[in-house]
């Protein structure tokens, strides 16, 4: 089966907020699909494209057996309402001529991830045109957060662009999404039931799993064995709350027995850094190497998962996954009744947002009951093996080989 990958964040490998679309490429490829993916050169999470992407503006290049087609776009210097527009908007532009040459290559089904939705033409124009089948995969409600959080604003541009949604919603064969509120959502916005799907965001249990070697990653970090670490680990970006992260630190700074580590990279590292400049309880480490992505997890005693007030029924974190094969607990904070509370909520501590005193106490009584901290962990891997699995769901939506008819596959084989 001929399959065309289209999403602004396709990583030249399986990290970052590309990882989703750039794993599943390579997974379909391997078993045996003809895989080609339209994506913007990396310029995640630091917000600046690559040195080796910066000419020609437009490539290609083979990676894991997956043709992918490069289209350059233009990447603000400051966040805001406007400049991420305009920044979606460029590749959106970019990437319309390649996407409609891939019709003379006829694939048969035309795969969206959003963000960016304003992508979303494009990729019905070039399904319809070849007569493949047109599928929306939606990994955060970029439209509704945006609103939320006013990076857009006026009534009057809500309704509109609301509209627009859901007009270009309905007109996807198949629209799937990560989580059982965000499914109940896109049903709200008026896509079909018969169309709709669940496909959350995947994890290699086997590359990330529970093991002693977590204590050498530690010892090359310089990081004691005796002490609680309490880790976030993946993108700063603007919209999850990061700021509660020193607030917190700050309550527990006599607490020399816990330690908070932050790694990663995006636009609040600096604002960050700069909070935690007078706390000896903060570390602030890179990106580290795929290969020793399972290491980092582990190295973990807690795990930190701070999210905004409003955007928990919207986007799912995608670092929840990883979390939960790690065997650690998870302490997030959302509101009580979403999504995110009610998986974390069996496997972890939930916080209400932005709450840095109700944040330090939950730390604090996890760093002083290891028994609990055992206990809740193991219900997180249980829980990551259970529902997360990465072949189990790739093979759930596309079947274990190619041909196979299962899920989509079946609807675009019949």
């Amino acid at each position: 089966m001929k399959m065309l990958i289209y999403s602004v964040n396709f990583a030249p490998e399986p990290t970052g907020i590309g990882k989703y679309s750039g794993e599943m490429a390579a997974w379909l490829a391997a078993r045996g699909h003809e895989v080609r993916a339209v994506g913007a050169p990396p310029y995640y999470p630091n917000w600046q494209v690559a040195p080796k992407y910066r000419w020609p503006p437009y490539r290609t290049e083979q990676w894991n057996n997956v043709q992918v087609w490069r289209a350059p776009l233009w990447v603000p210097k400051a966040q805001g309402g406007r400049a991420r527009v305009l920044h979606l908007l460029s590749f959106a532009f970019s990437s319309f001529p390649v996407m409609l040459a891939q019709v003379l290559w006829r694939p048969d089904l035309v795969i969206t991830i959003a963000p960016a939705f304003v992508c979303t033409p494009a990729a019905l124009l070039t399904a319809r045109l070849c007569g493949a089948r047109a599928w929306l995969h939606v990994q955060d409600f970029e439209v509704d957060i945006a609103f939320r959080m006013n990076l857009l604003k006026g009534e009057w541009l809500k309704r509109v662009i609301l509209r627009m949604e859901r007009w270009v919603l309905r007109r996807f064969d198949n629209v799937s999404s990560i989580s059982s509120r965000m499914v109940q959502l896109l049903l709200e916005k008026g896509v079909p039931p018969e169309r709709v799907r669940f496909f959350p965001n995947w994890v290699d249990v086997g590359h990330i799993k529970p093991t002693a070697t977590f204590e050498s990653y530690r010892a090359q970090l310089g990081i004691q064995p005796d002490a609680c670490v309490v880790l976030f680990s993946g993108t700063l970006g603007g919209k999850q709350g990061l700021m509660v992260i020193p607030a917190t630190a700050a309550r527990l700074a006599s607490r020399r027995d816990i330690l908070f580590v932050v790694c990663g990279d995006g636009v609040m590292k600096p604002e960050l850094e700069f909070a935690c400049r007078d706390l000896p309880n903060t570390r602030f480490l890179p990106l580290q190497p795929f290969e020793r992505l399972g290491d980092l997890l582990c190295m973990a005693d807690i795990h930190l998962l701070p999210q905004s007030r409003g955007a928990e029924d919207l986007v799912l974190p995608s670092k929840l996954s990883g979390m939960l094969a790690s065997g650690r607990p998870v302490v997030a904070t959302c509101q009580v009744g979403t999504e995110l509370d009610s998986i974390v909520s069996t496997c972890g501590i939930v916080v209400a947002p932005e709450d840095s005193a109700g944040l330090a106490e939950a730390i604090g009584r996890l760093a002083d009951d290891g028994l609990l901290r055992i206990h809740l962990g193991q219900a997180a891997r249980v829980y990551a093996e259970t529902h997360f699995e990465r072949d189990a769901v790739l093979e759930r939506i596309f079947g274990p080989t190619e041909g196979a008819q299962v899920g989509i596959a079946d609807d675009i084989a019949a």
